[in-house]
Formats: C-alpha cells, structure tokens, sequence
C-alpha cells in the first residue's frame, strides 16, 4: 500500500508500507532476538528497505528501553531498545503519524537477516 505525505510527496519523498511473506530474522551473541515470516516491508526515499516485525516475533525480554527518541517527519517520533554492547539496536513508533500506521508498534532492527523469499 502506497502511503503519501501531502506536499512532501510532491517534493519526491514517498514511503510505501506493504505485508511480505519474506522470512527475517535477527540474531546477535547465537541468540535469536526475533524472527518473523510476516513482516512489513517499508520502503522510503533516500533510505535502505527496512522490515518491522510484530511484537509477538521479537524477544522483547532481551530488550532494554534506552532513553533514545528520534522524530522523522515522515513517520513520528520513534523509541529505541538496547541489548548489552549494543545500544538502540531496534525502533518502533507507538504513536506513527496516520499514513504509516501500519507500523505501529512493530519493531525494526539494524541488521535483519532475510532468511528467504518466500515463507513456508
């Protein structure tokens, strides 16, 4: 699904968020920090494809909240969470602005691994 953002679209920059059956997976120190075979795949101008995971697929008990917030115009004001020696590791966006709210909630990491096309 095709989200705009008013004249910011005009301008050039669009986001797409879109459900994929591609399977990721997230591992760091051997240990599966999250795996999902339902991610949403977010597209966005000028940066790299990133996946946002469902809560249920993420081990969010090996998860520290850090006191890290950052603010896209795009998509909101995004929260971070550390593992140990790896600080904001992951983001999610409680409350996303209305054209990406498809990603509330979902996390997203720095370094999915996709695992395959295709789940199954």
């Amino acid at each position: 699904m095709t989200q705009g953002h008013g004249d910011d679209t005009a301008r050039g920059h669009r986001i797409t968020v879109e459900r994929t059956p591609v399977h990721v997976r997230v591992v760091r120190g051997g240990r599966t920090v999250a795996e999902s075979r339902r991610p949403l795949l977010l597209r966005e101008t000028g940066l790299p494809v990133r996946y946002y995971l469902p809560p249920e697929d993420v081990r969010t008990e090996l998860l520290a909240p850090s006191g890290t917030h950052t603010f896209c115009p795009f998509k909101g004001t995004a929260s971070y969470w550390s593992l140990p020696g790896e600080p904001d590791l992951v983001w999610a966006y409680p409350d996303p602005v209305e054209a990406v709210a498809e990603i509330r909630d979902h996390f997203c990491f720095y370094g999915t691994e996709v695992v395959g096309e295709r789940a199954g």
